[in-house]
């Protein structure tokens, strides 16, 4: 004889690894389906989750792009839109503002930045202190990380270029912007082979004084040979192998651009410096500074400027503080008095 059982059908369920049997979602008292409660509307749009919704494990894209699978569980959770955003950090901590990434890559470093990099301190993520045994372990990654970030020659010939340029710059007073096309200009020159035969120093100083008149914010070969190791005429050859080899198109320096540090050092009134310039821009105009030193007619504006709004200004100092000798500035100021002159008639 059969016995009687009850038409009831019981509600299915899905067990759990704590071993506890629960009622689906697909019977809950909301009628919601796990792909609904996943993909559940809000204000802003789709919802966007990481974690699975039955065992809060991760979930991942499946491999067709359109439902993500359960890690621990393999639930599949159809059109699931997964959260792949990414915490944000400050790569020194302090920062106001915080960024995905760390600092930015450069070209003033010959890995261009992107390297990694170990650091001194023999102490661990805590902070704690690292013992005898790690210490003599970690000087010894310090110093194959060093080996294997200069493994070539090439290497190695950057490294020491781009610090002569950085050091050169920081001396110049150069704007970072100046150093990195300072940078990519030795590069283009250590690529193209235009080193070799030729000092290192000799090379990096030309690419600076190449930079920093592409750049607008011209050094006269005088400043730059001042604070590079080897001597102005192997500079100026440099600068003219490179520049013509790499095909840089340099535009002539304008005696302008020097007006504004030369009233700096002889501490002029702002009414010279104006007169100054207006001068300068008159001798370019006309043709007078075509063949001459761009300083020299820098100092001959300055000190024209100075006489004729009865400044009293010394052709010495103005000669010490650009370099130029006394009878350069008095060949040069008669012939922007002319020209200026000639304009006014």
């Amino acid at each position: 004889m059969k016995s009687d059982h009850t038409d009831r059908r019981q509600p299915d369920t899905v067990s759990h690894r704590n071993g506890t049997d629960r009622a689906s979602s697909s019977e809950t008292g909301d009628g919601q389906s796990v792909a609904d409660s996943v993909s559940e509307k809000s204000r802003d749009g789709q919802h966007s989750r990481t974690t699975c919704p039955e065992c809060h494990g991760r979930l991942r894209q499946a491999d067709d792009e359109v439902d993500a699978v359960c890690d621990d569980c393999g639930l599949v959770v159809p059109n699931a839109t997964l959260d792949t955003n990414i915490k944000l950090y400050t790569p020194n901590g302090t920062g106001d503002q915080d960024s995905r990434v760390g600092p930015a890559s450069t070209n003033l470093l010959h890995d261009k930045g992107l390297s990694t990099i170990i650091g001194w301190q023999n102490t661990d993520a805590k902070g704690n202190a690292l013992s005898g045994e790690q210490r003599q372990q970690m000087r010894r990654l310090r110093r194959w990380d060093e080996r294997f970030r200069r493994r070539s020659s090439a290497d190695k010939n950057l490294m020491h270029a781009l610090g002569e340029i950085n050091r050169m710059a920081s001396a110049l007073g150069v704007p970072d912007s100046t150093r990195e096309t300072a940078g990519v200009i030795y590069r283009r020159a250590l690529a193209d082979g235009l080193v070799t035969g030729r000092a290192v120093e000799s090379v990096a100083t030309a690419a600076l004084y190449a930079a920093s008149r592409m750049d607008g914010v011209p050094r006269s070969t005088d400043e730059v040979s001042a604070v590079s190791r080897v001597e102005q005429i192997r500079v100026e050859r440099a600068y003219r192998h490179v520049s013509r080899e790499l095909g840089l198109e340099i535009p002539p320096t304008d005696p302008r651009s020097f007006i504004g540090r030369i009233a700096s050092d002889v501490e002029c009134t702002d009414a010279t410096e104006r007169e100054a310039r207006r001068l300068a821009g008159i001798a370019v105009e006309n043709g007078v500074h075509s063949g001459k030193h761009p300083v020299g007619i820098a100092a001959g504006s300055l000190y024209a400027a100075a006489k004729q709004c009865d400044e009293s200004l010394r052709q010495a100092d103005i000669a010490h503080a650009t370099d130029v000798s006394e009878m350069t500035i008095r060949n040069r100021y008669p012939e922007i008095l002319a020209a200026a002159d000639t304009q006014d008639e």
